[in-house]
């Protein structure tokens, strides 16, 4: 099949963006990604931009995703698309990417909705929710249960166009320099943890603290931290979390199934030619699709040498901590019913279809799941 071809029968398949307005307050702020340099060329039909990524260099899984998601733009665009990815601090602060390509600075950034929750707290719905929706439920949803939509409109109020780009799966509960036996272990502990997982710890009684990746070990050496978590085995091995904790604990309450995602400025997103605006979007799924696949893959050889090479002791939390955890869980998005019309439609969406796919992800996934590990002898 010809790639023109392609490109034609794709064009059906592709959700457009809602259209929004710049919010006028939002209107005169400066980005705090510094302008990487002047507007990106276009040569002969050639477009070069620029994608800023909340990621340390190439950091496997997520900042090498990153870096695979511009090589097929470029590829299937054959270059008329071409995208230069810039690591964490390349073009200005990580957690300033969000601004710049709102504001046109730069064409694209790579990061997480949830490091955005300032600016609205309906972000952290699109990457991870406390006791939330797995990969493949999160997936389903943006699909085919309105989230995409909501997801649309949302960030076009800042003047971006949003894509689910990678998926990490389920991640892991935390490092932590001592053991914890019970809840009040977490009284006054100093944890590195985004999103609304930081805010179910604050309500019980741990102080939540966000940080970049690349200073989150330099914290932990110097006791600015007691516990953090990142992402799981491959990514926490490369980080080296282990040489200063030891305890490792599972399973991750916060982030079941975290999007990773790709922003574009919707301006320039808008002015591209029709097949262009497609080669984005299907090479964004196909990222998604692959990133979850390596993080699968990695996981598990790393929790092998974590443990057999490094000493590290693999725990499950205690059974008062996890429900501690519900608990406050459950307050902490019960309160996302109140406020703004687009946070309660937003949170409204995800309940909805939480309460709808559970019944059957429960006796398929889990069930299976469940079954193959007593058949196997593993619990």
């Amino acid at each position: 099949m010809k790639r023109r071809d392609f490109l034609a029968g794709a064009a059906t398949g592709l959700v457009a963006g809602a259209v929004g307005g710049y919010s006028a307050s939002r209107a005169g702020k400066r980005s705090a990604v510094v302008d990487a340099g002047t507007a990106p060329a276009i040569l002969s039909g050639r477009q070069e931009w620029r994608m800023a990524t909340t990621w340390p260099d190439k950091f496997p899984g997520i900042g090498t995703g990153a870096e695979r998601l511009a090589k097929r733009i470029s590829e299937m665009s054959e270059g008329r698309l071409n995208i230069t990815v810039y690591s964490q601090g390349k073009l200005g602060a990580p957690f300033g990417t969000f601004d710049a390509v709102s504001q046109g600075t730069i064409e694209m950034g790579h990061g997480a909705a949830y490091y955005w929750q300032s600016r609205s707290r309906a972000c952290s719905f699109f990457a991870a929710v406390p006791f939330g929706f797995t990969a493949t439920e999160l997936s389903a949803w943006m699909g085919y249960g309105g989230g995409q939509q909501l997801y649309d409109e949302l960030y076009a109020s800042f003047d971006l166009k949003p894509f689910l780009a990678g998926n990490t799966g389920a991640q892991m509960g935390g490092w932590f320099t001592h053991e914890i036996h019970s809840i009040a272990d977490f009284k006054s502990l100093k944890f590195r943890m985004p999103g609304l997982g930081g805010e179910v710890l604050r309500r019980i009684g741990a102080t939540p603290i966000n940080l970049p990746g690349s200073d989150i070990l330099q914290a932990l050496q110097s006791g600015t931290i007691d516990a953090t978590e990142w992402v799981g085995p491959w990514n926490d091995l490369a980080f080296g979390f282990h040489q200063v904790a030891k305890h490792y604990y599972w399973p991750g309450f916060h982030e079941p199934g975290t999007g990773v995602e790709l922003i574009v400025n919707k301006p320039k997103f808008d002015a591209l030619p029709r097949d262009l605006q497609i080669i984005v979007s299907d090479a964004c799924q196909a990222e998604t699709n692959a990133m979850l696949a390596e993080f699968d893959a990695r996981n598990g050889e790393a929790l092998k040498t974590l443990i057999n090479e490094h000493g590290v002791q693999l725990h499950q939390f205690p059974e008062d901590v996890l429900a501690a955890f519900g608990k406050a869980s459950q307050q902490v998005l019960s309160e996302y019913d109140t406020g703004d019309d687009i946070t309660q439609r937003v949170y409204g969406s995800f309940k909805s279809f939480r309460d709808s796919v559970l019944p059957w992800t429960r006796i398929a996934d889990q069930g299976y799941m469940n079954m193959r590990s007593k058949a196997l002898g593993l619990g």
